[in-house]
């Protein structure tokens, strides 16, 4: 018979098959033994799902309770075990909720909401509206835990309708029962509107809600909603003029700029990001964009010949050591000369740096203090763990790890 270890190798994809058909108590038996490693710990509690041995369950449950245990391994068992009543107490307790293990709370959470603890329905709701992928899926786990045992009603009235979250989570259930949900896309908090959205399926209904919206907001999310069940361009384009082409004013961010930004960040922009921005990069014509290696090159050239000796270029991933952005980094006399990615746009932190007339001459863009730090309101970009908007700056040389 072969080993675990040999089921789970270092290298390549595990034997699911073979695990899932091996004998739960030695699965059970490896889970326990903490001198193996915890990956393959954790994969042994997932291929213990449905055959538990009840021999085995007081201990695999003491060890979700044990904190010296890999966090990894604790969530894959409280996935595992997550029906059994006696985990409750436990999981109810106040020091639960310190969020001192990687994860551990968000997972204590949906453990609540699926054994029908309804003291939990409102850190579930923040839970599901987050824009963390992996926290949103435990919040709505744990919700329809919720809602299952005590009915969609029961919970959308424990947590009313003050906090977005709520809202949203009432939208959700609305759209489950076949209610309109449109009427919400009016919705204060941009991230309901998003969600109403991207739940909208009728597209009469969207084209009728056009000429009732109460907002320009909600107008543009109407338009959004439709062109992703049409993807109809035409139809479109026609309705961002009928109005009135509807647009969020940037002082200080000229039309070249704006295009390059618009069409780089709005496609993905985050879902509290004013709607407007999504429906401009709908409706205009991106950028010719230039080759950007071609172009770094084109810059080394015009610095050598001014004589300011540049280095080679080298993308700002290479430079940082890790990550990818829109720019590159060419040292030039003792400053960093950064290329954007993005159009002609030039720059160095020193913003009087030699190199700007000679770029300037040769037809690029420098990007000088004030127009670099002017912010791009309402077009909410991930950056570094955070989500908001940001300046021309942070824009047109983004780097991320």
């Amino acid at each position: 018979m072969p080993t675990i270890d040999s089921l789970i190798p270092e290298r390549g994809a595990h034997d699911t098959a073979a695990l899932h058909s091996y004998d739960p108590d030695a699965l059970a038996g490896y889970v326990l033994d903490d001198h193996n490693v915890w990956w393959r710990r954790r994969i042994c509690v997932q291929a213990l799902a449905g055959r538990v041995p009840e021999a085995r369950v007081l201990v695999l449950l003491d060890r979700i309770q044990d904190e010296g245990e890999t966090g990894e391994v604790r969530i894959a068992l409280l996935d595992l075990l997550c029906d059994r009543a006696e985990l409750l107490p436990w999981l109810c307790h106040e020091d639960r909720n310190d969020g001192s293990s990687y994860r551990i709370a968000e997972a204590v959470l949906k453990a609540r909401g699926l054994l029908g603890d309804r003291t939990a329905a409102r850190e579930l709701a923040t839970l599901a509206f987050s824009p963390w992928w992996y926290r949103q899926q435990l919040g709505e786990a744990g919700l329809m835990g919720l809602v299952e045992r005590y009915g969609a009603e029961a919970i959308v009235a424990d947590l009313g309708e003050d906090r977005p979250e709520d809202r949203a989570f009432a939208v959700w259930m609305k759209y489950r029962a076949g209610e309109d949900v449109i009427p919400h896309l009016a919705d204060p908090d941009r991230g309901v509107a998003y969600v109403v959205h991207e739940l909208a399926t009728d597209p009469d209904r969207l084209r009728a809600y056009l000429d009732e919206a109460p907002t320009v907001e909600a107008s543009a999310w109407a338009v959004l909603a439709l062109h992703r069940i049409t993807e109809d361009p035409e139809e479109t384009r026609r309705l961002d003029e009928h109005l009135d082409r509807p647009r969020v004013q940037v002082p200080g961010l000229d039309e070249e700029l704006r295009r390059a930004i618009v069409h780089e960040y709005a496609p993905g922009c985050e879902r509290a990001s004013d709607p407007r921005w999504r429906l401009e990069a709908l409706c205009t014509e991106p950028p010719a964009r230039r080759d950007a290696t071609e172009q770094a090159a084109r810059v080394v050239a015009v610095l050598a010949a001014a004589g300011l000796a540049p280095k080679p270029p080298v993308s700002c991933g290479e430079h940082e050591g890790q990550g990818d952005g829109t720019y590159y980094v060419i040292e030039c006399d003792g400053e960093d000369v950064l290329v954007s990615t993005l159009g002609r746009f030039v720059m160095s932190h020193d913003h009087d740096h030699v190199a700007r007339l000679p770029l300037e001459e040769a037809g690029f863009r420098w990007i000088d203090r004030e127009t670099a730090d002017t912010e791009v309101t309402g077009l909410d970009v991930y950056y570094f763990g955070s989500r908001g908007s940001r300046d021309v700056d942070t824009l047109l040389f983004y780097w991320q790890d």
